[in-house]
């Protein structure tokens, strides 16, 4: 029995503190990918945020296992320490170059999306104007595939998201998103979306993220409630959860460096207000509280236990390989 968290954010910051991490594993996680850079940080910000994170994994080797494979998921569970990986949140960190996915995937990261929110040379964001997947992105995708990287759609522009599953050969998540049809807003994602996520193989795992839900405080039930309309639509083996939660600390300035416009990433036109001033986010014990909450929404325990990791881990399986490097 796996616990996978598909997507979270520390600071980005090379001294983030990994206090979130400890509590995420107190209660049961197995997994968790954490973010290490977005299209609005420059390329030094994002190096120097892997570096940081890389040396606090290797320093404390008795609480995390850097993951390359399955396999060092499954050592990490035995061994009581939680398994991380690193995720990208958009493709202007690539550099134009498909090249550099393959160097990412060296440095941790496991998997990405190509768009937040805005448009860039290789695809869509899910607030811009809708263009599809370009040339370059094609080439990306298959360098994704190459790479052996959970190719990702969260963020993504929904024309581009169904060309960038098309284009894919593995299968593909949507590692933080929910059911536009339970929430009207531009990040959540249609019943399309959500069957072609289906067709891949792939997972659509679930946000915790109150703008996303539709609710001001979430909680569990509500994370539930859409990971029940995602399984009543495609089946329960296409359901996952990347809570999303976000972490700041008072002491650090992650803020990229530079002219820096918020309301660009985040326009007011999409209902962000105060960019993400007013977004809240499921209490860091909601993985305490879903098996319970999924089973209240009509999941079986064996069920449940796959929204909770196992679909991730079939998925992982498949795309990342089984054997450790």
């Amino acid at each position: 029995m796996i616990r996978w968290d598909a997507h979270m954010c520390l600071p980005l910051h090379p001294q983030a503190s990994f206090a979130p991490i400890d509590q995420l594993r107190s209660f049961g996680l197995n997994h968790v990918s954490i973010n290490v850079g977005m299209d609005m940080n420059p390329l030094p910000q994002s190096m120097a945020v892997i570096a940081g994170f890389r040396a606090t994994i290797a320093a404390h080797p008795d609480s995390y296992v850097q993951v390359n494979s399955v396999a060092d998921i499954e050592r990490a569970q035995a061994g009581g320490q939680i398994s991380i990986a690193f995720d990208l949140e958009g493709a202007l960190p690539l550099l134009e170059q498909p090249e550099m996915v393959a160097l990412y995937a060296q440095l941790g990261v496991r998997q990405i999306h190509f768009a937040y929110n805005r448009n860039n040379p290789v695809a869509d964001g899910c607030h811009d104007v809708e263009r599809g997947l370009t040339l370059l992105g094609r080439r990306m995708v298959a360098a994704v595939n190459a790479a052996g990287l959970l190719m990702d759609c969260s963020h993504t522009g929904r024309r581009c998201s169904l060309e960038i599953m098309a284009a894919s050969s593995q299968p593909v998540i949507f590692s933080h998103a929910n059911p536009l049809t339970l929430m009207e807003h531009g990040r959540n994602i249609t019943d399309e979306q959500i069957r072609a996520c289906a067709t891949t193989g792939g997972v659509v795992c679930i946000s915790g993220v109150s703008r996303f839900l539709g609710v001001a405080q979430p909680t569990a039930a509500d994370v539930a409630q859409h990971a029940a309309y995602v399984a009543n639509l495609v089946g329960i083996e296409h359901v996952g959860i990347g809570l999303d939660n976000g972490f700041s600390q008072t002491d650090l300035d992650d803020t990229p460096p530079g002219d820096f416009d918020a309301g660009y990433w985040w326009p007011r036109s999409a209902g962000y207000g105060n960019a993400i001033a007013g977004i809240r986010y499921t209490p860091i014990d909601t993985w305490q509280h879903l098996p319970d909450a999924l089973q209240a929404a009509g999941m079986s325990t064996d069920e449940a236990d796959l929204v909770m990791g196992g679909n991730m881990l079939r998925v992982a399986s498949r795309v990342w390989g089984s054997e450790t490097s």
